[in-house]
């Protein structure tokens, strides 16, 4: 997961911020049950729907995991309907609803959560998360909390990373302390930090220490090391994209997961090196933290502007270099008509010739997260198809129809465009990476081609 651009920060009912009350009701809670939000969990909340459901669906394994009591068929009239009482605590808008868990053993596997806040379901982002959690002891009559977490939110982001959900993420039962505590390889590796910077605190070397982490790999470079490791995993030996089955999926896996986890040990050894010698300086404590705290500052904005720079430059290196191992001709980020597209195909100078058809070239802009930065591409004079990539599973169906309009085609991983947590599925201007490697480019422009290294034309630099 990477850190773009979130809302701000939300605000339980009773005045703290709603991350702090999540994080204490989980202190007080044995298991977590956490559900990436479907578009059938939240319709029935809208206005307009008119519909009779009030709730979410609860999964099979998840309904029989233990997490919610057993379901009872205790009216004989209609055995096939079974149920159970779920007193809970919703902290966003502080009201205790007596909720029922439904199952309709007639109508499939799934249970049905029902007698839930209709506000805290209308409204939502696509993909956005449903947190719950089951009390260790009853807390003002109920055994459960929960809440919902917008995907455009902070919340959500920190929930994400803190628990590591993984791309395919759906649903998932976590042990309540997964919240605060990191993994043990994880913390193995932390204390193996500290250590080291306590070492060089004694030592009088935490210069030498900064020094040595000062300087992050270059982006490249972390970048190839992770798309590596996910070829080695996948028994590959070249990340072409005729020869993935899902090259979206792949790019989405290896920028947004493997990658990621690679910069963050960088990132944290560098960041955490730099606020350890600005806090060290021979005042005591509280006195480093308010006289330097504007360089605190300086050094948290500079980390935050960073690893947003880095998610979109990762997104294409990954694209560049299915490109490059597919042998398609492009070249990247060359200025035209006053833009800055990150691919041309096959090249700027074909796209400006004035006597070439429709088909001859095209253009594909890459953009980790949209919400109104699609706009920044258009399709205006260029007399060719554009394309924007994205990995982003929050964008709205309003949002589409309006690059529709604007001709812009999106183009998302296989498993977005497939998910009912996205909006993607009924789309006519979305497609996968696979259908615009093999329709747009193999299909309809096999110009873009070189059938060999050696070919003639230009080739893109990953």
């Amino acid at each position: 997961m990477e850190f773009g651009e979130i809302g701000g920060a939300e605000t339980a009912a009773d005045g703290s911020p709603l991350w702090w009350k999540i994080q204490s009701l989980a202190g007080q809670s044995d298991e977590l049950f956490v559900k990436k939000l479907a578009q059938n969990d939240t319709s029935w909340a809208e206005p307009e729907k008119g519909s009779n459901q009030a709730g979410y669906y609860v999964p099979r394994p998840i309904r029989e995991a233990g997490f919610f009591p057993t379901l009872l068929a205790d009216n004989p009239a209609k055995p096939h309907i079974f149920h159970a009482e779920i007193p809970v605590l919703w902290p966003q808008t502080g009201e205790v609803t007596q909720s029922q868990l439904r199952h309709f053993s007639n109508k499939g596997s799934e249970a049905h959560c029902t007698c839930v806040p209709r506000t805290l379901f209308r409204g939502l982002t696509p993909a956005s998360l449903l947190l719950a959690g089951r009390f260790s002891a009853p807390l003002a009559g109920c055994r459960w909390w929960m809440v919902t977490l917008d995907s455009s939110g902070e919340e959500a982001e920190i929930l994400e990373t803190v628990l590591d959900l993984p791309v395919d993420f759906h649903y998932a039962l976590f042990r309540a302390d997964a919240i605060t505590k990191a993994r043990q390889a994880e913390h193995d590796e932390l204390e193996e930090l500290i250590a080291e910077f306590r070492t060089a605190i004694r030592s009088g070397t935490l210069a030498d220490v900064v020094a040595r982490y000062a300087v992050l790999p270059d982006p490249a470079t972390i970048a190839r090391q992770a798309r590596n490791q996910w070829l080695r995993t996948k028994g590959l030996d070249s990340f072409d994209p005729w020869e993935i089955d899902a090259p979206g999926d792949a790019i989405m896996e290896i920028s947004r997961e493997i990658e990621y986890r690679f910069y963050r040990r960088h990132e944290l050894r560098r960041r955490a090196s730099e606020l350890l010698a600005l806090l060290s300086g021979g005042d005591d404590l509280p006195s480093a933290l308010v006289r330097r705290y504007p360089e605190i500052d300086s050094v948290l904005l500079s980390a935050s502007q960073q690893r947003k720079s880095r998610a979109g430059r990762s997104f294409e290196q990954h694209i560049a270099a299915a490109l490059d191992a597919g042998h398609i001709r492009y070249e990247e980020q060359v200025v035209t008509g006053g833009r800055r597209p990150d691919f041309v195909m096959p090249d700027c100078r074909t796209l400006r010739r004035k006597r070439r058809s429709h088909d001859d070239a095209l253009v594909l802009a890459a953009k980790t997260t949209l919400r109104e930065r699609w706009k920044q591409v258009s399709s205006e004079r260029l007399n060719c198809d554009v394309y924007l990539a994205t990995v982003d599973d929050r964008v709205a169906a309003t949002s589409i129809t309006e690059m529709a309009d604007a001709g812009i085609k999106l183009v998302v991983p296989e498993s977005l465009r497939e998910s009912g947590e996205t909006v993607y599925a009924d789309q006519p201007n979305v497609l996968t990476f696979r259908q615009f490697f093999d329709s747009e480019i193999r299909d309809r422009r096999p110009q873009l081609i070189r059938l060999t290294d050696t070919d003639s034309g230009t080739r893109g630099n990953a």
